[in-house]
């Protein structure tokens, strides 16, 4: 039976009345949502006496909880137990009551008051590193040293970890249960992630035998392939071996061929532990890279252990090499819970192929033709199957919407997201929808898609598993803006929104950590030599997250890049996502299939962001009605880089 909403007529009336004067008239009270963020500067100033003048001017406000937790977090030297508790019940299962009680826990744990901690301990399931430091530390007081085997695979990061964990590893290298082998793993996981700092302090704090000693770090830091070439290291003893290893790291990232050159005169020299892990790095470095030798230098680094992003990278080299024995061999070498990545589902079927194994090609290419995703796509036109959206589910009724916007979250919701406190007004969001049915899941997105939370509507419609409505996961905001911007370059709509629902999720005024604006999310360089290009004398930065004009410069842009990178989109995305010089600098030696090509993209967030955008133009061209054209025609193949190289100069 479909899961449905109660509801009551008083209910709904009065749901649909908030939501009515949330949407369309002037909000009532704008003084107290003054007050509220007059509140919230308090608090980030940390301004106890101004956030307590302001407090009883909020009582009733729809944001009330939100003062109240700020007071709490500024006052835990002050306030009793019970009114922590108090408000962590009324706020049970809400964002302010996980976070304030993650806070109070590394505060009583900081000043030792590990009686309350310990009360408070088993009501959280944060999984934050830091507490999950204090909290061995409080069960080893209770239960000795054996609490310390819970913090040790914390020590297995190549990132820096709070000062809490510091006193558990060093019980644990006092105890032996941290060995030299397994500082020496974070030592090379530190140093893989370009975390230096961490990796020459665990280097100088190895037992006297493996110590690396300060000033050799620093000769190496300074030309780590010249340190290679010069071959100045003790190869005889651990410490030579190991800076060695951290010499090859530091210098095949910037020159894989000639960190390899210098290697392959070492290695020979070194255990074979050592020298397949050297091996292993360099080979990683260099597919990542585009070095054309990089799926051979793989073969040497056979039997060296591998992490998953050198396995994935292992995969691509095979596919910039157009190998796909080596494609099938690779796959079939990973950790079981990495090769069912749809990536690596999808090119184990196409080395199938390659090899002559039809059916197996066949079952796997069904099963990912079930997925709406970049893969699913390819593996559905691979079965030759036509391209096709599930049956939109019944919409859910107006009672049900006005039910949903009645609930006291989904309100902070609306009104987080009006005042611009998008990341809060997102972390209000999620526990509402937290293993929710599918028939929730569309009533909050619809509802979502009334208030102009698109981005809300569009990641909610895509968490369905049985019942979808495809309108709401690929919505069309702005359509005379985008018709008309694509008109005018000549560019399809559907690539236009397409790139929007992927870079901005419609949120017209939204601003990146990088400064990219808008729809289309513009840099201010971009756009004031887009409006150069067009002799858009009037053009002022104020102007650039508006609708019209953001989509405008969007489309000229996008129709630049296409016309300098042969007309090919995955191109064009990558470039607009990358830049235009690194999307040239990435085309392959010899003409590569797309989807391999996209699949070797160099950078994490850009290969998956063309995925994305190519996915979503399918989609786009179906919701605007249009016959959509296959996405390996799309893809095409990639050629090497050609005349239009140099037409790219200049461009941002």
């Amino acid at each position: 039976m479909p899961f449905r909403l109660p509801v009551t007529t008083l209910a709904c009336a009065l749901a649909l009345a908030i939501l009515g004067s949330t949407t369309f008239a002037p909000r009532a009270g704008a003084q107290s949502d003054a007050d509220f963020l007059a509140a919230k500067a308090a608090y980030d100033k940390a301004d106890r006496v101004a956030l307590d003048a302001l407090a009883p001017r909020l009582a009733g406000h729809v944001l009330e909880p939100y003062v109240r937790y700020w007071q709490l977090r500024l006052r835990f030297d002050v306030t009793d137990a019970e009114a922590l508790r108090a408000f962590l019940a009324r706020e049970a299962g809400g964002p302010l009551a996980d976070e304030l009680r993650v806070a109070w826990l590394k505060w009583l744990a900081a000043r030792g008051q590990w009686d309350t901690f310990g009360e408070e301990l088993p009501k959280t399931a944060s999984e934050d590193v830091e507490l999950a430091c204090y909290a061995a530390q409080y069960r080893r007081q209770r239960e000795g040293d054996a609490a310390l085997a819970a913090a040790k695979p914390l020590w297995f990061t190549g990132r820096s970890l709070p000062d809490a964990c510091a006193p558990l590893f060093d019980a644990l290298i006092a105890n032996g249960d941290l060995t030299t082998a397994d500082r020496i793993a974070r030592l090379r996981l530190a140093a893989a992630a370009g975390n230096t700092r961490l990796a020459q302090a665990l280097g100088t704090a190895l037992p006297p035998r493996e110590r690396i000693a300060e000033r050799d770090f620093a000769r190496v830091d300074r030309d780590p392939l010249a340190a290679l070439n010069k071959a100045e290291f003790v190869l005889k003893q651990p410490p030579g071996r190991e800076l060695a290893l951290y010499a090859v790291e530091r210098a095949a990232r910037k020159d894989p061929q000639g960190t390899r050159a210098a290697w392959v005169r070492l290695r020979p020299l070194l255990p074979e532990a050592e020298r397949l892990y050297g091996n292993g790095r360099i080979a990683f470095h260099a597919a990542r890279q585009h070095v054309a030798d990089a799926n051979l230098w793989y073969r040497e680094a056979a039997g060296a252990p591998l992490s998953d992003e050198q396995h994935a990278w292992r995969v691509r080299a095979a596919l910039r090499a157009q190998d796909m024995g080596d494609v099938a061999a690779a796959i079939d070498a990973m950790p079981a819970a990495l090769a069912q990545d749809p990536a690596w589902r999808y090119w184990r079927a196409r080395a199938y192929a390659a090899d002559g194994r039809a059916e197996d090609a066949k079952r796997l290419h069904g099963e990912l033709a079930k997925e709406y995703h970049f893969y699913g796509l390819l593996s559905a036109e691979a079965l030759g199957l036509p391209f096709a959206v599930p049956a939109r589910a019944a919409p859910p009724t107006p009672e049900e919407i006005a039910t949903f916007g009645a609930r006291p979250a989904v309100m902070r919701v609306v009104r987080l997201a009006r005042l611009d406190m998008r990341m809060e007004s997102l972390r209000e969001w999620i526990p509402v929808l937290r293993n929710a049915p599918d028939d929730l899941l569309l009533v909050a997105a619809e509802f979502a898609r009334q208030q102009g939370l698109h981005d809300r509507a569009i990641n909610t419609a895509d968490r369905t598993v049985a019942r979808h409505d495809f309108t709401l996961r690929y919505l069309t905001p702005y359509k005379p803006q985008f018709a008309a911007a694509a008109s005018g370059q000549d560019v399809d709509e559907a690539v236009l929104f397409a790139i929007a629902r992927q870079e901005s999720r419609f949120i017209a005024d939204i601003v990146s950590s990088a400064g990219a604006q808008g729809l289309m999310q513009i840099m201010p360089a971009t756009a004031r030599w887009i409006a150069k290009q067009m002799g858009d004398t009037g053009y002022k930065p104020s102007q650039i997250t508006d609708p019209e004009l953001n989509a405008r410069y969007g489309a000229f842009y996008f129709r630049h890049l296409l016309d300098r990178l042969d007309n090919q989109p995955a191109l064009a995305a990558a470039a607009y996502n990358a830049g235009p010089g690194r999307a040239q600098a990435w085309r392959p030696a010899a003409p590569l299939e797309g989807a391999a090509w996209v699949e070797t993209i160099p950078f994490n967030e850009t290969r998956d962001y063309v995925k994305k955008v190519l996915a979503n133009l399918m989609f786009y061209e179906h919701a605007l009605g249009r016959p959509a054209k296959p996405l390996a025609t799309r893809l095409a193949t990639v050629a090497p880089r050609g005349a239009n190289g140099n037409a790219l100069a200049g461009t941002p």
